[in-house]
């Protein structure tokens, strides 16, 4: 077997290589996603393919030297840390806590992931205090779940979407958004998005419109909006619950009994761009 092997080496250092596949590799490597695309023959990307793979197997000063080479494009992660499930007295509790991977600022990944962690702790100790609190034979009735989904994943942003649900004599939901640019590794807030605040005003009045307009059209919708209502909606909070789509839009978030009845749920508005486009400090994020 080891002779076979050895054949199988001499035969392909043996290979001539053509001059011109060093200038197509480079270009390749060197060729920036953002200029125009140029044509690299699918033979060449295979022979290129081969060279790198055969190389690395057969050397090992090969492999250690590739091992240093950075990686071309960052793969930022979000796993699930730890989840936790426990039933006592008729209540429940399940918790899920994520966990990012991937960033090179070290500093903003911990802090993230300190703060998931922590957050679930506090609510697994206030589930359990609470436990605690009842009489022998009381039935809790009591259900929390935490957990989180991926709102967006580009080549430029990360959204983890982070939410409690309550449920007592009724649901609440608490709904948080940590937006991540992974190319500046930072992490993105509502008003560094803005030249100054003059977005809350503008924001809101978009708002409005758009809850008179779904009122007006929409069978069911009930926005609290009138001084009759017992907590009209006037304005955003200046760090407003926020995410931003794969297509680039800003949506803003309500959670569920803060601008309309429990039976609408969490509530989000898609503020067209054109209203806001020169309230922007630039376009990266939002176009």
């Amino acid at each position: 077997m080891n002779d076979k092997i050895e054949k199988l080496k001499k035969q392909y250092h043996d290979i001539p290589i053509p001059e011109e596949l060093d200038d197509v590799v480079a270009k390749a490597l060197s060729s920036h996603p953002r200029k125009k695309k140029s044509y690299i023959w699918p033979s060449a990307i295979a022979a290129a393919a081969m060279i790198f793979i055969t190389t690395v197997n057969v050397s090992p000063d090969a492999a250690n030297a590739m091992a240093k080479i950075p990686v071309l494009g960052k793969v930022v992660e979000v796993i699930t840390f730890d989840e936790l499930k426990q039933e006592e007295k008729h209540s429940r509790i399940d918790v899920k806590t994520p966990s990012i991977s991937g960033l090179e600022n070290k500093g903003l990944q911990t802090s993230l992931n300190e703060k998931y962690i922590k957050e679930n702790e506090q609510l697994y100790e206030h589930f359990k205090k609470e436990m605690k609190t009842l009489q022998k034979g009381e039935k809790g009735n009591v259900a929390v779940s935490s957990g989180y989904d991926i709102m967006t994943d580009t080549d430029d942003l990360l959204v983890v979407h982070r939410y409690v649900e309550e449920s007592r004599a009724s649901t609440s939901s608490i709904n948080q958004y940590d937006t991540i640019d992974k190319k500046h590794e930072v992490l993105v807030t509502l008003p560094s998005l803005f030249k100054d605040k003059s977005y809350i005003k503008v924001i809101s009045e978009n708002i409005k419109q758009q809850m008179k307009g779904q009122m007006k059209h929409e069978e069911g919708k009930i926005y609290w909006l009138t001084e009759e209502d017992m907590d009209p909606f006037k304005e955003i909070a200046e760090n407003q619950s926020f995410y931003i789509t794969k297509d680039h839009k800003l949506r803003i978030v309500f959670d569920k009994y803060k601008v309309a009845p429990g039976y609408m749920g969490n509530i989000e508005f898609e503020i067209p761009t054109d209203v806001i486009s020169n309230l922007l400090v630039g376009k990266r994020y939002i176009h």
